[in-house]
């Protein structure tokens, strides 16, 4: 108890200074950030620079941040929303309707991002099942778009009234069916809440979509919720209210700065290049064999390749390996990495390294189930950070 109260004052001390410290923040983080204080929201904004290092620039930094996503909403969904709506009324009456064949026609990009946002959705919907939080209803849901008297439709209900009664199963290039893994529920269907109100998961589909919009070139790529999940997860549930009230706008932020680096492993064609996922397999594999050649031999004889089971660990940040605790625990490590995700790779070895004795002994299919399923309820997350730092100092 006494060490944590001296970890909380070590944080207190270091986001106090009118000049942030960033090498300190950073050692801070690095260690673990407390959760129920605040400050892993606040050090997460600061290591995915959405706050700046003078805490006098804060107030009008945040101010105008969340004004230019209030934008975003504006621009992106309530206009082209209200538009769609005079346009139904209208009822073949303008120039633009739903057989315009003009690539630029209203009703053509709307029917375009409704095939983007029902897979958005279809994601969203199963965000984190084993938790109540992202079905549960937010305390500040956008008032534009669910006040009763709005012409515009919420995202979720744009995506009831256009997708079919079917379901179509196959497996992404993750490896993994409809991202899912097989510790989730395979059920995507809730009870919706009432007119009037927002759950979470609602939340993080808007993020997405405003993403996608403001990024064309990337759009949406499956497992991008499982990367704002825990961060809007984090804000949302921060015990100082401006931090939840606001905690859509500095999701938006903080994913699009996060996705800046790490977006190489969601593009498919950069692939095999070396800033792409392929590259940083290799990456992997090269330490397993410099720091475990016995291992590294097995997993080769049994052509266990990366492909299988790491392409999910790198992509998803291991977001889908862990609990969502323990998925926060690891990702203050990676934002406080000055490397930028390196300690990402080590991770990744470090839980390949403390299943070894497994690996070597067990049988192709075997492994395959152990790796793909990571036995995080016996291979504890804090014995795979240690080792990890552990392995750091050799």
């Amino acid at each position: 108890m006494a060490a944590y109260k001296a970890r909380l004052e070590q944080f207190k001390d270091a986001l106090s200074k009118s000049e942030l410290d960033i090498k300190k923040i950073r050692e801070l983080s690095f260690q673990g950030c407390p959760f129920e204080s605040g400050y892993r929201s606040i050090c997460w904004k600061i290591l995915l620079e959405h706050l700046p290092l003078k805490r006098d620039e804060w107030p009008k930094h945040l101010q105008r941040q969340r004004a230019t996503y209030k934008q975003f909403i504006n621009e992106l969904i309530i206009i082209p929303g209200e538009k769609a709506y005079l346009g139904a009324l209208a009822d073949g009456k303008l120039e633009d309707h739903p057989l315009n064949p003009n690539p630029d026609s209203q009703w053509s990009v709307q029917f375009k991002d409704n095939d983007m946002l029902m897979q958005i959705d279809k994601d969203c919907r199963r965000l984190c099942p084993d938790l109540s939080f992202f079905q549960s209803a937010t305390k500040f849901p956008c008032n534009e778009i669910i006040h009763a008297k709005s012409n515009v439709e919420t995202l979720r209900k744009r995506v009831e009234h256009t997708v079919l009664k079917s379901e179509t199963v196959g497996r992404n290039r993750l490896g993994i069916t409809n991202m899912q893994s097989t510790r989730r529920r395979t059920s995507d269907e809730y009870a919706l809440l009432p007119d009037g109100q927002e759950a979470h998961w609602e939340v993080v589909e808007r993020i997405l979509f405003i993403y996608a919009k403001l990024n064309p070139g990337l759009n949406y790529v499956q497992g991008m919720n499982e990367i704002l999940g825990p961060i809007y997860y984090t804000f949302a549930s921060d015990p100082d209210p401006e931090c939840k009230e606001y905690a859509e706008a500095d999701s938006f932020f903080c994913f699009t700065n996060l996705m800046a680096e790490i977006r190489d492993h969601f593009i498919k064609t950069l692939d095999d290049s070396d800033c792409g996922i392929g590259y940083s397999m290799t990456r992997l594999m090269e330490e397993i064999h410099i720091r475990d050649p016995c291992l590294s031999h097995r997993m080769t004889e049994q052509d266990l390749k990366p492909q299988y089971f790491a392409f999910r660990w790198i992509t998803l940040m291991l977001s889908q390996e862990f609990p969502l605790p323990d998925v926060l625990r690891i990702w203050d490590s990676l934002f406080a990495d000055k490397n930028r995700f390196d300690f990402l790779i080590t991770v990744c070895c470090s839980m390949l390294i403390l299943l070894r004795n497994e690996i070597l002994s067990n049988d192709f299919p075997s492994n395959m189930k152990l790796l793909q399923n990571f036995p995080y309820t016996t291979v504890e997350v804090i014995k795979v950070i240690s080792k990890a730092v552990e392995m750091l100092h050799r």
